[in-house]
């Protein structure tokens, strides 16, 4: 399948559908789980129209992987748009006490108005690998949920008790049947939050390189001791093949290996810190 074609939606997202919208009267609020990196397209709109109307935090994950001033600007942009908001690393915890402390003063709010005091009870929602589980392993201090690298990993809806008293609902990643914009499917492919098994992966590297050529053209050479990038992202791609040595016999370049490495150091965050999307997109 080439990337202008992604069109992903096992049968356990339509089931993830119908557990939201089913659940949605059960919790208080709804906390959407967004990549720092693609903020915009790792949103998935049908979530807007399922929980329109529930109130709304919209965290900003993997920031630790993500340009610290975009994920600024973003933060500033879903808090007037939702009125809540949160900046997480959630793998290595930053941000997550903070988060719990803006939760408790929603709770407080909400019981100044009851007649009784209740515990607040959350929805957690996103796309596959925004690190959805990693952040409710952090949430209730305890590896309850698996996680991974690969989408798909949580398969069904999950009551949870937070450290702090609180009630929480995970359900699995849920995607789109069909991508409108297929830009939005090549951001969510380059952040691995769509099988790499269906997808042609030296185009995508390639399409990757070139992004990063044009916007963060410092920390591509930097990473791969490139003197020069060319305006073709094909010859910087073979270019970084032969500073790494991925070259088979006959001197012929090794795509599959470059394509792989490439697209595996810019998840990882070790090209650098890098957002593949502005507010004003």
């Amino acid at each position: 399948m080439t990337i202008e074609n992604i069109n992903w939606y096992p049968g356990h997202m339509k089931k993830t559908r119908e557990l939201i919208q089913e659940n949605l009267k059960l919790v208080d609020l709804v906390i959407e789980v967004v990549d720092a990196r693609i903020p915009q397209s790792s949103r998935n709109p049908i979530i807007d129209e399922l929980v329109s109307g529930k109130p709304r935090f919209v965290v900003l994950n993997k920031s630790d992987l993500a340009d610290e001033k975009s994920t600024k600007v973003w933060a500033e942009k879903f808090a007037a748009d939702y009125g809540h908001t949160a900046i997480l690393d959630s793998m290595h915890g930053k941000g997550v006490q903070e988060l719990l402390k803006k939760l408790s003063a929603y709770e407080d709010g909400l019981n100044a108005e009851r007649s009784r005091i209740k515990r607040l009870r959350v929805m957690i929602v996103g796309v596959p690998n925004v690190g959805k589980s990693s952040l409710i392993n952090r949430l209730t201090g305890k590896k309850s949920t698996k996680t991974g690298d690969k989408p798909g990993v949580t398969k069904g809806k999950q009551w949870l008790t937070m450290e702090n008293g609180m009630q929480l609902l995970d359900t699995p990643g849920i995607l789109w049947p069909k991508f409108e914009d297929p830009k939005v499917g090549v951001k969510l492919a380059y952040c691995g939050s769509i099988k790499d098994e269906i997808l042609d992966q030296e185009t995508l590297a390639m399409e990757l390189i070139g992004y990063l050529g044009n916007e963060y053209p410092d920390l591509l050479m930097e990473r791969y001791k490139l003197d020069e990038l060319s305006e073709e992202a094909l010859v910087n791609m073979e270019a970084i093949a032969e500073k790494r040595g991925f070259i088979m016999a006959g001197k012929r370049i090794d795509y599959t290996r470059t394509a792989r490495t490439v697209l595996d150091e810019f998840r990882s965050g070790t090209i650098g810190r890098i957002t593949l999307e502005k507010v004003e997109e």
